[in-house]
């Protein structure tokens, strides 16, 4: 039931009225998932297990009922926290479709220097400022650090927003960019002739997705001037923060300015 109702709710209530509405009703629910067999990283709350979560089939124990984390958000938190210096040297930082999760978790560390945090979207309220990433109205290398999870794959182009990123990363300047990646396949795919949204979430996952990355995700990243990194975070932990923290195998991308 649990799973119908979130996939449901994905499918059809508007982004911004779901976002409102999950502040309240997801810790609710979480009562029901009250125990401990996982903890989030980022709350440090802890669960039985997860929520479901997934536009089309149901990830199980992917979304924590306190801070709406997903699997990949924990991920990239322990890797923020762990192997960068962001969280204690506070480098100007860009941080782009800011996720709630994350965001509420970064800026408490930018306190004594709210100005070198800057969030941006294309319309979220949430954000400080609203540009469309293919075209950023900001001078070039104006930011030390970038981070952007998860929208390159809504881009209708995203070499040109990669370059757009490129440009503004001052020179020794890095960033991680992350997106979905399907590690079996080796090129992208994407069909912009595929106009029906129920065929488009069918075959991309989401009726908004314009492409399924492959393994040449790293070259596009390379393309646009990057040094990249294809970094599989998840296999230097332990087993059992790999299943006590509930990961994805999804790869950190991290990319440098020389």
């Amino acid at each position: 039931m649990m799973k119908k109702i979130i996939r449901w709710s994905l499918n059809h209530v508007p982004r911004g009225v779901l976002q409102r509405l999950a502040e309240w009703t997801v810790p609710l629910t979480g009562l029901l998932y009250r125990g401990h067999g996982v903890r989030c990283p980022l709350c440090g709350r802890e669960y039985r297990k997860f929520l479901p979560y997934g536009y089309v089939t149901p990830r199980e124990n992917a979304l924590c009922p306190h801070c709406l984390s997903l699997e990949r958000h924990r991920l990239l938190w322990l890797y923020l926290e762990r192997e960068t210096s962001v969280l204690q040297h506070h480098p100007r930082t860009l941080h782009i479709a800011p996720e709630v999760c994350i965001m509420r978790h970064l800026k408490p560390h930018f306190s004594t220097c709210r100005e070198r945090y800057v969030t941006a979207d294309l319309e979220s309220p949430l954000a400080d400022l609203h540009f469309d990433v293919q075209q950023i109205p900001l001078p070039d290398n104006s930011f030390d650090f970038l981070l952007c999870n998860h929208l390159l794959e809504h881009v209708a182009d995203d070499r040109r927003a990669l370059r757009e990123l490129y440009r503004i990363l001052r020179p020794g300047g890095c960033g991680i960019l992350l997106s979905p990646v399907e590690l079996d396949r080796a090129t992208t795919f994407e069909d912009d002739s595929i106009t029906d949204p129920a065929e488009r979430t069918r075959i991309f996952g989401q009726y908004d997705h314009r492409r399924i990355y492959g393994n040449d995700y790293v070259d596009r990243l390379r393309e646009a001037g990057f040094e990249a990194r294809d970094i599989d975070y998840r296999a230097t932990l332990t087993a059992d923060e790999q299943s006590g923290y509930a990961l994805p195998p999804d790869h950190i991308y991290m990319v440098y300015k020389h």
